[in-house]
């Protein structure tokens, strides 16, 4: 289409970076908009702004013109202290980035959720697209906030907005490892030794990309889809990444009382110290649960996509990981 305009909220976030890829080698002109941390490649089709999703003012002109938006702009936290902040960004940030499509009259929407906001806390129930979070099924300030920021989606598309939500399992990619979901393999790197029997869903950002462009090109709208590639034990994938680096495979199992004690003394030392805990009291309950995703809505929609193996892309990422983290 001659007159596409495409934007990427949160251009510099695992997600975002990867998707604006994706999008340049497929030969797109692509405008980004990224809030402190600047992108880190440039290329004569990309354009990149800084926008503050919550600078109403600034979202809007930066909207301007816009036919295709994927809505990646985010925070992913699960310490007590981020709970402003995390609602103000999730659940304001996407009303915002809503209202603007909305002005703008933009065509379509991808809105990258997660799991979480569909209540991942259900054992021996199997999760779909056709659940939600609620107080008794979820346990973390994340989801609620991820839901929240649903709501105003599909608040959206009753108002005219033809959007699809994506909701990725835990997304492996290479970035940096000292925060966001990376940070995994830097626990195996430096050979954590705690694993527990939990089980959740894992997926390659390569595949969360193609998906929301699959999806924006496609018919689809007004819908909602887990991207998730595999169910698989936290332990074995801990294990396939010591392995890939060398290291020592995790060893000692986490039992729920320990797990209690784990929780409640990085409470102690939060504040005492004043940063944020390494675990919580939702994560290591998320750690410890076994939660399967059914990706089945999405395989019947998109018959030609293929999910890379969950091997490959622990490979994949460890080696990227080694080559941008670690000094030579």
């Amino acid at each position: 289409m001659d007159n596409k305009k495409i934007l990427v909220t949160g251009g510099s976030g695992l997600v975002g970076s990867e998707l604006i890829k994706q999008l340049l080698d497929e030969g797109n002109n692509v405008t980004a908009i990224y809030n402190n941390t600047p992108l880190s490649f440039h290329s004569s089709s990309l354009t990149s702004i800084k926008c503050d999703i919550l600078d109403t003012v600034s979202l809007e002109d930066a909207m301007e013109g816009v036919t295709h938006l994927y809505h990646c702009a985010g925070i992913v936290s699960f310490g007590p202290k981020q709970k402003k902040q995390l609602f103000a960004i999730n659940i304001e940030g996407t009303a915002n980035v809503v209202n603007a499509a909305l002005n703008a009259g933009v065509k379509k929407m991808i809105h990258v959720s997660s799991v979480s906001a569909l209540g991942r806390i259900r054992e021996g129930e199997t999760v779909t697209e056709e659940m939600n979070w609620t107080e008794e099924n979820s346990n973390s300030l994340y989801g609620k906030s991820k839901y929240l920021g649903e709501i105003e989606v599909w608040r959206g598309i009753g108002e005219g907005l033809n959007a699809v939500i994506v909701n990725p399992s835990l997304i492996m990619g290479a970035g940096d490892w000292n925060k966001g979901s990376s940070e995994i393999f830097k626990s195996a790197y430096e050979e954590f030794p705690w694993f527990t029997e939990g089980v959740s869903g894992f997926v390659d950002v390569r595949d969360v990309a193609r998906v929301m462009i699959l999806l924006m090109n496609s018919e689809i709208t007004n819908e909602r889809f887990i991207v998730s590639a595999e169910n698989v034990s936290f332990k074995s994938v801990f294990t396939e990444m010591a392995n890939c680096f060398g290291k020592k495979p995790p060893h000692r199992l986490v039992t729920p009382t320990i797990a209690g004690l784990v929780w409640r003394w990085e409470a102690i030392k939060s504040k005492m110290t004043g940063k944020d805990p390494l675990l919580t009291k939702e994560t290591v309950r998320t750690a410890q649960a076994k939660v399967y995703f059914d990706n089945s809505k999405l395989k019947n929609s998109l018959k030609e996509f293929q999910f890379y193996p969950l091997k490959e892309t622990i490979h994949h990422t460890c080696l990227t990981l080694e080559r941008i983290n670690l000094p030579i």
